[in-house]
């Protein structure tokens, strides 16, 4: 279940310039992970000169019987003429097969990142952009406001750097709870892995998703749909932990 928390995406070239910001919401989706349905609830503020972005998912009705626990992601992040930059990333994860809890503390200036992953240090010297699971999203919906996702992004999940190779699959009309819409896909994988992601951003929502599913050998295994989108003022709560 460990891909559920959450499917998301990334960097940006160097020296492009932001126009688009980035709008305060609050949003749940439903979840549907093989026989399991669950609930994503994610909301983005301000705080200081940046953003505090906090996810919750969790099983809802019966599958609580067969599934308990969370997946608890932070990242703090700023924006600049590049996008959007990490700054600290928190993540507890009681719901998957196995617990873990990640810190990342991303030092710009040194191009480090220090943290650890269930108590264990860990260290990365880094060589341009790199998101956390949670900011990667918000770089990706600032990349299609501004012309365009790169073809690449770099992620860090648990005690892994990973390449993601992106790209665009066309629009189509998609149904969910919250509305129908017209949705730009568009697609990710690690390279090498069987493991396809595919985002369905709809621009009139600053291009967030609607739609995200997963595919694994062709099959698929994750879906989230959106049920409720909220633009929140400045200085809104965030999910309760």
């Amino acid at each position: 279940m460990r891909a559920t928390a959450l499917l998301l995406l990334p960097v940006l070239t160097a020296g492009t310039a932001h126009a688009a910001e980035l709008v305060p919401h609050r949003v749940q989706y439903q979840v549907e992970i093989s026989i399991l349905n669950g609930r994503l609830e994610t909301a983005v503020t301000r705080n200081g000169p940046g953003f505090m972005a906090v996810s919750v998912i969790e099983p809802v009705g019966f599958s609580r019987m067969v599934a308990r626990g969370s997946i608890q992601e932070s990242s703090y992040f700023v924006t600049d003429e590049r996008g959007v930059r990490p700054e600290q990333y928190r993540s507890i994860d009681t719901l998957s097969s196995e617990d873990q809890a990640v810190t990342f503390d991303f030092d710009w200036r040194r191009d480090v990142v220090d943290g650890t992953v269930n108590g264990k240090p860990v260290h990365y010297e880094l060589d341009g952009r790199v998101h956390d699971r949670v900011s990667i999203q918000y770089q990706l919906m600032l990349d299609l406001m501004n012309g365009g996702a790169s073809d690449e992004y770099y992620m860090l999940d648990g005690d892994e750097l990973k390449r993601l190779e992106v790209q665009t699959v066309g629009k189509r009309t998609v149904r969910v709870p919250y509305g129908k819409f017209e949705a730009l896909g568009i697609q990710h994988r690690k390279e090498g892995s069987s493991r396809v992601t595919t985002l369905w951003c709809v621009e009139e929502l600053n291009y967030l998703p609607v739609v995200i599913e997963q595919h694994r050998d062709g099959k698929l295994r994750v879906r989230a749909r959106l049920v409720t989108y909220e633009p929140v003022a400045d200085g809104g709560d965030a999910p309760a932990d």
